[in-house]
């Protein structure tokens, strides 16, 4: 009999010896892994140098962790430095969470355009190969926000409901026990984004960084409903979370990029006889 709710994991950390093995951390490394396999075999089927998305990985992810960091000490900065806060060490201390992906997304796009520079690689063609390979990373890595307890959603009554230990509950919900799995709606949320984006690359032919546009705005787009549900601490403004305003200014920006680049043309990123797929 399946059970009535989803389980959370009972710990988020195993010790090898004196060397903690975080399942935080292995679901970030997955998703690096996955995005860098699906988007360097989709940069060569666009007549890249193979290795070439690895070699960018190697600048993009730590940019992109650091700029997550960043972002999260930002936004959230009485969590470490307020009343009652966890203090400086506590805020070095990436593996226990608190990553924002406006600052990822921020940084680790620094991080690829210098490795293009450097590699002298089409930053805009990179960008389309790795379009549907980040939101499968993003899927991946989702789910240490499971193992972490983190990041749930408002309680409830689904039989889907997420089932969250009291030691992890937000003050003023210790007497709920189940919550909107969040982390579960983004995974698969994220797992059709890249669907969609490999449809519409086949059937337009997405070139100059549209097939990256695209990946944004749908992103964005389940994002902002995904963070309706969230019931963590987060500042507002008008009536919205700080990242639902990141997201609208996000999507605006990828929108038009989207149109102004379909305006113009560019024989050097793909040919009509390109047919991309999620790992071609």
């Amino acid at each position: 009999m399946l059970p009535a709710h989803i389980p959370s994991p009972s710990r988020a950390v195993v010790h090898l010896g004196p060397l903690p093995i975080r399942f935080y951390a292995l679901c970030i490394i997955l998703g690096v892994i996955a995005a860098s396999i699906i988007g360097d075999r989709r940069f060569v089927a666009r007549g890249g140098r193979k290795g070439a998305i690895p070699d960018l990985a190697m600048w993009a992810v730590p940019f992109g962790l650091v700029g997550a960091r960043l972002y999260h000490l930002a936004t959230n900065p009485e969590l470490y430095w307020g009343k009652n806060g966890q203090g400086t060490v506590a805020a070095l201390k990436i593996w226990d969470g608190g990553l924002g992906i406006w600052g990822a997304v921020l940084f680790g796009a620094l991080g690829a355009w210098l490795a293009c520079r450097h590699y002298k690689l089409s930053f805009a063609m990179a960008a389309d190969a790795l379009a549907p390979a980040l939101p499968i990373a993003q899927a991946l890595g989702r789910w240490g926000n499971w193992f972490n307890q983190e990041l749930y959603g408002r309680p409830t009554s689904l039989p889907w409901g997420l089932h969250i230990d009291i030691q992890h509950r937000i003050a003023g919900h210790l007497g709920d026990a189940y919550y909107q799995p969040t982390f579960l709606y983004e995974s698969l949320w994220d797992v059709g984004v890249a669907l969609v984006v490999v449809w519409a690359d086949r059937r337009w032919h997405l070139m100059k960084g549209r097939a990256f546009a695209l990946y944004v705005m749908l992103y964005t787009v389940g994002r902002g409903w995904i963070e309706s549900l969230r019931i963590d601490d987060a500042h507002r403004f008008l009536g919205l979370r700080l990242n639902d305003w990141t997201s609208l200014v996000v999507f605006a920006a990828a929108a038009a990029y989207f149109v102004l680049a379909g305006r113009r043309t560019d024989s050097t990123e793909a040919t009509p006889t390109d047919t991309p797929t999620l790992a071609s």
